[in-house]
């Protein structure tokens, strides 16, 4: 297997390499007949690439005097969400959902990330993964465990480099990716902008929305990949702000409901956050307006709404006029939230609360001692899912970068089935269940620790429909426009399910749905002239609730510059549907773009437990891949 192309022994005298530059230049300079006409760029560019790997690849030890930006501890602790108490809920730093972080763009910020469980693997979770930012610079820190990582041990931490480049300003959130964790263990993520953001408003707040169910986490992931087959439930509730109340439970501080407080004549940005494990819904804010502008960290241009739709993985920004105060015939009104495509409806409520300084009004009775509504909702919201702003959500500012169809390379199609077998059930992608288990070593890591690994063919995939049938992963070549198809297809008994899909490792543009079978000279009609706004989660909707076992029962496109070499996952965003294998992994880029990192300085990272993570009582040796201060 192709190795990185800097020798180890060439770096192992960084020292001495670095006060041997100037000879250097010296004679590469003579060597390509210097003269007036050598420009000083390609000198440069024959030593930036060592320079690269000394400076910014050698581990260095966190030790004392490193401070982290942010820090995460993630225990398992009993808890209570909407009145139902467990033994065992995977928190962030003692809550859920966990600590809001704001990092502003333009900056490298270093996250440690706590596993204080005992019993528990982890990635931020624990292995962490952090919904939607690219983490093309660092390439070990993406936190898929099955992928890119090895997950954080228990009683240890792992610290991680964010890169928040330019133009990345938006809503995200972080979560585990190990198992069924990110259920509880999750937080907002607000990327601001360095300047003044493209629209005006006054604040804004954060709605993070999550399920609650009444098994135990263990208990869901153990029926979920067990034989024979055990269904984790429906969700209990959907909480807001990790608060929600059940009809008919009792009142008490730990299932009062969410209150988002605001003020008479201000606009407000309400940052929506899909966390969600099972749950897609539709919400609406009671007597109040909306104006989409963010989709998954992207700024659209503005489009007046009355309902949002929101999936597990997505991120919706909108803003909010409120009230002038002489218009207000009261001070509360309902956020109502229904979930779609279920067998059951669930319905959970928030409470929009006006902050009225000196009013002489009747005291108002906390969010708590208000009567969840009874009979007839306050609220009736569209029962019909598919194609919601489909076609519609266009970027704010046009990218010229937009791949036209002329240029696309490949289009990879990519069939979801329910495979159905003698006690278990499994989600597969062309026929291959992706299956997180531990102690299996992450892709990226196999294929820097072993010779004999086969690194995956873009000629077999090709012929085979995208995927390599030797490795059953999807690669691609940097500079390619690849487009995915995602398919749904009947189940080996007909069923059909709805699928929020999430890319790893880049943005894509989204290019709609529709039922059926994916038509590319139809869609085109569809998305010529219109500047497309780019994505990293959206809806593989279903439009009957039977079929035929392997019909097509509709598709979701989406279009893709490859630009970022790694090891990236494309998954489903229901845990469930994760847990059950609807997962694929992708590798971008051929070897020495994938494996660019000298093998001796990522040593740390290639087997669990390593000098990469730390404990009491050893501090860890970590890469600084984007530059990055200690």
């Amino acid at each position: 297997m192709a190795k990185p192309l800097i020798s180890s022994t060439f770096l192992s005298f960084p020292k001495l390499l670095l006060w041997s530059l100037p000879l250097l230049f010296i004679l590469i300079y003579t060597y390509l007949g210097g003269g007036p006409g050598l420009k000083f760029s390609t000198l440069v560019s024959f030593i930036s690439p060592v320079e690269q790997a000394v400076t910014s690849t050698v581990p260095t030890k966190h030790g004392s005097s490193f401070s982290p930006d942010y820090s995460l501890r993630v225990t398992e602790q009993p808890f209570t969400l909407s009145c139902i108490t467990k033994d065992k809920v995977i928190l962030v730093n003692g809550t859920s959902p966990g600590p809001g972080l704001r990092l502003t763009e333009g900056n490298i910020y270093w996250i440690r990330v706590f596993n204080d469980m005992n019993d528990k693997n982890l990635t931020m979770a624990l292995d962490s993964h952090w919904h939607g930012l690219s983490m093309a610079a660092s390439p070990f820190s993406d936190g898929t465990p099955g992928a890119s990582q090895w997950p954080i041990p228990p009683n240890h931490y792992f610290d991680y480099e964010l890169d928040i480049v330019s133009g990345t300003a938006g809503t995200y959130f972080y979560h585990s990716h190990v198992g069924f964790q990110a259920v509880t263990a999750a937080g907002p993520l607000i990327v601001e902008e360095a300047g003044k953001p493209p629209f005006k408003y006054d604040e804004d707040r954060i709605i993070a929305l999550s399920d609650v169910f009444d098994k135990s986490d263990s208990d869901i992931e153990e029926g979920l990949i067990g034989n024979p087959f055990q269904w984790s439930g429906e969700t209990a509730n959907i909480l807001v702000n990790g608060q929600g109340q059940l009809h008919g439970s009792t009142t008490s501080a730990n299932c009062e409901l969410a209150t988002i407080n605001v003020e008479p004549e201000k606009t407000y940005r309400f940052r929506f956050i899909g966390g969600t494990a099972l749950s897609f819904v539709s919400l609406a804010f009671e007597d109040h307006e909306m104006t989409l502008i963010e989709a998954d960290g992207n700024y659209v241009k503005p489009i007046d709404i009355s309902y949002l739709q929101i999936g597990s993985g997505q991120r919706f920004s909108v803003l909010v006029k409120t009230k002038r105060r002489s218009d207000l015939s009261k001070s509360q009104f309902f956020l109502q939230v229904e979930t779609r495509d279920r067998p059951s409806l669930t319905r959970s409520y928030a409470v929009l609360e006006y902050q009225l300084a000196n009013s002489k009004r009747t005291p108002r009775p906390k969010p708590s001692s208000l009567t969840l509504p009874t009979g007839v909702p306050p609220l009736t919201l569209p029962a019909n899912t598919f194609g919601w702003l489909d076609y519609k959500l266009l970027a704010l500012t046009p990218n010229p970068d937009f791949p036209k169809t002329s240029e696309v390379t490949r289009r990879i199609t990519v069939r979801t089935h329910q495979i159905i077998g003698n006690g278990s059930i499994m989600w597969a992608q062309d026929d291959s269940p992706w299956i997180e288990s531990f102690p299996r070593e992450p892709y990226l890591v196999s294929l820097y620790k072993n010779d004999n690994m086969e690194f995956p063919s873009l000629d077999r995939a090709t012929a085979h429909e995208g995927i390599d049938p030797i490795t059953r992963v999807f690669p691609a070549a940097i500079g390619e426009v690849i487009e995915i198809i995602i398919q749904n297809t009947g189940s080996d008994v007909g069923s059909v399910d709805v699928h929020p899909f999430h890319a790893h490792g880049a943005h894509y543009y989204d290019l709609g749905s529709g039922n059926g079978t994916y038509d590319p000279v139809a869609n085109e009609e569809l998305i010529g002239g219109l500047s497309l706004a780019q994505r990293d989660t959206t809806m593989l909707y279903k439009y009957a609730e039977k079929t035929t076992p392997g019909i097509d029962m509709g598709w979701r496109a989406w279009r893709l510059r490859v630009t970022e070499p790694g090891v990236w996952m494309i998954h489903c965003h229901i845990l469930q549907h994760m847990v059950m294998g609807m997962q694929t992994v992708w590798v971008m880029g051929n070897e020495t773009e994938v494996l660019n990192v000298p093998l001796e300085h990522i040593q740390g990272y290639l087997d669990y437990g390593g000098s990469v993570n730390g404990n009491d009582t050893h501090n860890p040796h970590v890469v600084h891949f984007a530059g990055g201060d200690a």
